[in-house]
């Protein structure tokens, strides 16, 4: 085994780490299983042992062996038990891209043949079905029968502006599929000349890469920026923060504009191209993960939130920079589910001590994740995408 996954940059950053343990106080796993071992300063520690056991000239001059294989099987365990929110890089004193760290470390643990076998599932479902659940992928774009007014076209034209990204979780989740739902009708309300891919989409390859599997990821890129080119879109639109993120960051493609649909719907909002009536509710608003730490999208949503008359907005007192993560991020409920809902309870608390009558936020994991909890356990909050938001205040 070598250290090929980790730049030469992360390979000097885990020499930077001085011990502070601001990263597990901060961290939301930590929290909610109180398990210090799920901290960013035990990850580093350890990952410091396997990479100086991997040198052959260390290992000669000090006679050690490599990590035995319950050493192998514990760290693996508290790897992949992570969101993968990025709290303990926003409060990292010294600046250490920890995050992308996480990312490097899984793919190492997987290379190295020690992860967890649900990973296996997530890998066989993307090669085989093109998506993460292993649905059709034929069935991507059936939510639009569910429509009050379901287009002739199905959304799924030759040409147009925009391109209409739907994301695996959207596309398949009950829970979820208002979401895309919501935006289809408000860019419809708006004259938004826009197309969806249907089975042409395939996953934006985030599940990927919090799975260590980035492997997978060039055809799926290569894929995916072809199918929007045909369709001869000058913008790409996302209601999903991940998928954003990795076509902000991964894909890159020239000549296509990229928003997410917090910014696409404050821009429809800004021109009057959808006119809202008055709402009278209290909301606060959870920022995303991917979309707040990840991109830095803090003040989008929260424009379209105050462009509702009448509507009352409350911060969370975690919020931006410091909102807590929902608990739905970095595969964690597929290897985890307790220690998921653990996450998801310290933050639907959070939010209920504001006194909203509604959750807003803008990724759709963040909505499947805190509706299950808060259905499950009975509680009377309201959880809503930025896109059902508008789709409520539109004036018809």
């Amino acid at each position: 085994m070598a250290n090929r996954d980790y730049s030469v940059r992360q390979l000097m950053e885990l020499e930077a780490c001085t011990n502070c343990q601001a990263c597990a106080d901060i961290c939301p796993a930590v929290c909610a299983a109180g398990d210090g071992e799920l901290s960013a300063l035990f990850r580093m520690k350890g990952l410091k042992e396997i990479v100086k056991g991997r040198s052959s000239l260390l290992r000669k001059i000090f006679k050690k062996k490599g990590p035995s294989e319950e050493t192998w099987k514990h760290f693996s365990d508290t790897a992949f038990r992570c969101t993968l929110c990025g709290s303990c890089q926003e409060v990292c004193p010294v600046g250490i891209h920890l995050k992308e760290l996480w990312l490097s470390l899984r793919q190492d643990l997987v290379h190295s043949s020690v992860y967890p076998k649900k990973i296996n599932m997530i890998k066989e479902n993307l090669e085989e079905s093109y998506n993460v659940f292993g649905e059709d992928n034929e069935e991507r774009a059936e939510w639009v029968e569910d429509m009050r007014e379901e287009p002739e076209d199905g959304y799924i034209r030759d040409k147009a502006e925009v391109v209409y990204f739907t994301g695996c979780t959207a596309a398949y989740f009950p829970i979820a599929q208002k979401i895309p739902i919501a935006l289809a009708e408000v860019m419809d309300a708006g004259g938004v000349d826009f197309t969806l891919l249907g089975e042409e989409e395939w996953c934006c390859g985030f599940p990927m890469l919090g799975a260590g599997l980035m492997d997978l990821f060039q055809e799926f890129r290569n894929h995916n920026i072809r199918a929007v080119k045909e369709k001869r879109a000058k913008k790409i639109v996302f209601a999903c923060p991940s998928c954003y993120q990795m076509w902000r960051e991964y894909y890159r493609p020239e000549g296509i504009e990229i928003h997410h649909a917090s910014q696409f719907l404050i821009d429809l909002v800004k021109q009057g191209r959808v006119p809202l009536k008055e709402l009278d509710i209290t909301v606060t608003y959870h920022d995303p993960c991917d979309l707040g730490r990840g991109a830095h999208v803090y003040d989008e949503p929260r424009e379209v939130i105050r462009a509702i008359p009448g509507i009352t907005f409350v911060e969370l007192p975690h919020n931006r920079e410091e909102c807590r993560c929902c608990g739905g991020g970095g595969n964690l409920e597929m290897v985890d589910a307790k220690l998921s809902a653990e996450i998801a309870k310290a933050k639907i608390d959070e939010i209920l001590s504001t006194g909203a009558q509604a959750v807003i936020t803008s990724c759709q994991q963040c909505v499947r994740t805190m509706i299950t909890y808060v259905r499950r356990n009975k509680i009377s909050l309201e959880v809503l995408d930025i896109t059902q938001l508008i789709q409520r205040a539109l004036k018809r």
